[in-house]
């Protein structure tokens, strides 16, 4: 008797490894995998160091005393300052541990507004189309087309005037990060509702009744969001690096206000001539392992999106798998069955048998 197996019940993963980040650890192998755990353990740190600020730094980022006197200045990395003074006598550790948590602050703003007005744009833009969709693609390319930290500078100047408070800085920061920001997120969003809004689950959705507003917020919104995570992480490290060139150049925000990577870049200028290091290297540094951090995670989550490249790692490592097996274990021979035999009655003359 032949025996028919069973269908197996699929089992549904437990809701902690379809979150975002792990699953696609999960579903990356080799290189990319490691490409992924390095900017996942770069950006982990970066956002401790943010959040622990008060609690990792031993001095605030515009102390130049303490109950010892003042601090002395461009003193080099010791026991009391491990990574030295600059030349206006600021702790250098303290100011870049201060300086991780002005740079998540202006990512998160400004990201935040971006995201906020690119998406309600780009929704509106692709679902309706007509005129406001040619004079919104218009206005995008127009500001697309200009240096992003050109309009950052212009952004700048108008909004905080030159004088830059704590939050008035990180504020005319994100503003001016947000402008530059804009366009792509517009892109992206009023491509996909462009392609959706001819999809059947639409056309159903406007036969039954349903308002634009409504098709666009319960509909659209859902599937035309999915890449945002994915851009946000690239843009996260575009800001850091935005926000860097506006301090260095003197637009960022004031050192008495906050701490800032990029402005103590620009004060440590003028050490280098002197054979100080460390007043530009540990800033420098930070942005540069911060970013690669933030980018080796945009670039691998963007690339397990893409079914062709997530497949083929995978598609190596299961033939691998299954040809190690098939050595591992030998077919079994197939049981013996003997011919069957057929036997035709003897015919005799007169025809019977």
């Amino acid at each position: 008797m032949s025996t028919q197996t069973l269908p197996q019940l699929e089992r549904r993963e437990p809701l902690w490894t379809r979150l975002p980040v792990l699953s696609h650890v999960r579903n990356s192998v080799g290189l990319q995998r490691g490409m992924l755990v390095t900017g996942l353990v770069l950006t982990g740190i970066f956002l401790l160091m943010a959040l622990l600020a008060p609690l990792v730094a031993p001095y605030g980022f515009s102390q130049i005393s303490d109950a010892g006197g003042n601090f002395p200045t461009q003193d080099p990395p010791g026991s009391k300052h491990i990574w030295g003074t600059t030349v206006g006598g600021f702790d250098v550790f303290s100011r870049v541990v201060w300086g991780a948590q002005t740079a998540v602050l202006v990512i998160v703003v400004a990201v935040a507004l971006s995201i906020f007005a690119g998406v309600a744009l780009g929704l509106a833009s692709g679902y309706f189309g007509g005129w406001l969709d040619r004079v919104l693609v218009v206005i995008a390319d127009a500001v697309y087309a200009f240096p992003s930290l050109l309009v950052a500078i212009v952004m700048s100047i108008v909004i905080s005037h030159g004088q830059s408070s704590l939050w008035g800085g990180i504020l005319a920061a994100a503003i001016s990060i947000t402008v530059v920001f804009i366009p792509q997120y517009f892109r992206v969003v009023r491509a996909e509702a462009i392609r959706l809004k001819a999809e059947p689950f639409v056309e159903s959705a406007k036969v039954l009744g349903a308002s634009s507003w409504r098709i666009m917020a319960r509909h659209i919104f859902r599937n035309a969001t999915r890449s945002i995570p994915l851009i946000f992480t690239l843009n996260a490290s575009e800001a850091i690096l935005t926000l860097a060139g506006l301090g260095f150049l003197g637009f960022g925000i004031e050192p008495t206000s906050a701490a800032e990577w990029g402005f103590d870049l620009n004060k440590a200028i003028s050490d280098v001539t002197a054979g100080i290091w460390w007043t530009g290297v540990f800033p420098g540094l930070a942005i540069v392992l911060t970013v690669l951090g933030l980018t080796l995670v945009g670039e691998s989550m963007n690339d397990l999106a893409d079914s062709r490249l997530r497949t083929r790692g995978r598609g190596r490592k299961q033939r691998a798998t299954t040809a190690g097996a098939s050595r591992n274990e030998a077919p079994a021979p197939a049981p013996y069955e003997a011919p069957a035999q057929h036997e035709a009655p003897a015919q005799h003359e007169g025809g019977q048998a």
